[in-house]
């Protein structure tokens, strides 16, 4: 596929990405009662590694160095962003999940002042707090109140800042399909690790509609997903990238609202809707609500 055409297909890849994310949260908070989180995300990277190893083998021979170190410090902060949002997604809502880690969208410019030296404006200081706010709103419930999911779903949302500012500098100069292999096998190997330290592979099998969902996330929200993420992201500006990865948000609540997964207060929405308008805020200052001058 050539470079052009990755160039058109980008944005489209990214939202197409973020649906299928959105479809995930509420079918993880079930099937995680049944398989242990560790072991879910190893047998999601495992194959999902394996699948894209062999449908780009042909790119093999540029590997070097370079894509062994890149690649495992992206799979090490993909581990831990996907482990600490599992866990926190048992102790929270499907909704409160999905918009809670879409704060990594404000977090973003935060880290890249950190690593370019790059002051936010104060546009992203604006999305800070309209995000403070919005998490407010979906905590209330007569008082302030973030359970240990929501704290965990947070946290998990600056690790994905994280992520996310790695693959912007990591993917310059380098062929994105090998990077996200070494990436997934890398994240594999950590999750791993994690399973057989919390005992979570299944010895007595797992039921088989547990089965499934595990080739939906491997193939579906892994392999084609993450891959078309790291391939948008490396052919489209990140502001317009960042804004397009948080309709998760909104997908994620929109599915777990379909399927009767939960049933959100008006004040929850209102709380959505700031965190929404603060992620907007953050990637494009609104500048789609301004007139163009006119010379």
């Amino acid at each position: 596929m050539s470079e052009q055409t990755l160039k058109k297909l980008a944005k489209p890849m990214i939202v197409l990405a973020t649906l299928i994310w959105g479809s995930t949260f509420f079918i993880l908070k079930d099937t995680l009662d049944d398989v242990d989180l560790m072991f879910l995300l190893a047998f999601r990277f495992s194959l999902a590694a394996g699948i894209l190893a062999l449908v780009f083998w042909k790119r093999w021979d540029t590997m070097d160095l370079g894509y062994l170190w890149r690649g495992g410090v992206m799979g090490v902060l993909m581990f831990a962003a996907y482990a600490v949002q599992n866990y926190g997604l048992m102790g929270t809502t499907p909704g409160k999940n999905a918009f809670f880690t879409a704060v990594y969208c404000v977090i973003v410019p935060f880290l890249y002042w950190a690593v370019d030296r790059l002051r936010p404006s104060r546009w992203n200081v604006l999305a800070a707090l309209l995000c403070v706010a919005g998490i407010g709103f979906v905590s209330w419930d007569g008082r302030l109140s973030l359970s240990g999911g929501d704290l965990l779903t947070l946290c998990s949302g600056f690790l994905y800042a994280c992520h996310i500012v790695s693959v912007s500098k990591f993917s310059q100069g380098r062929d994105i399909f090998l990077l996200t292999v070494f990436q997934f096998a890398v994240t594999a190997v950590c999750c791993w690790a994690g399973a057989l330290f919390t005992r979570g592979i299944p010895v007595d099998g797992l039921p088989l509609r547990a089965w499934w969902v595990l080739l939906y996330l491997a193939i579906a929200a892994t392999a084609v997903a993450l891959l078309f993420q790291n391939v948008g992201q490396k052919y489209t500006d990140p502001s317009s990238a960042a804004l397009l990865l948080s309709l998760e948000a909104p997908f994620g609540v929109a599915f777990s609202v379909l399927f009767g997964a939960e049933n959100p207060s008006p004040l929850m929405y209102l709380g959505f809707l700031l965190i929404f308008l603060a992620v907007v805020c953050s990637e494009t200052k609104f500048q789609f609500l301004r007139k163009p001058v006119k010379t």
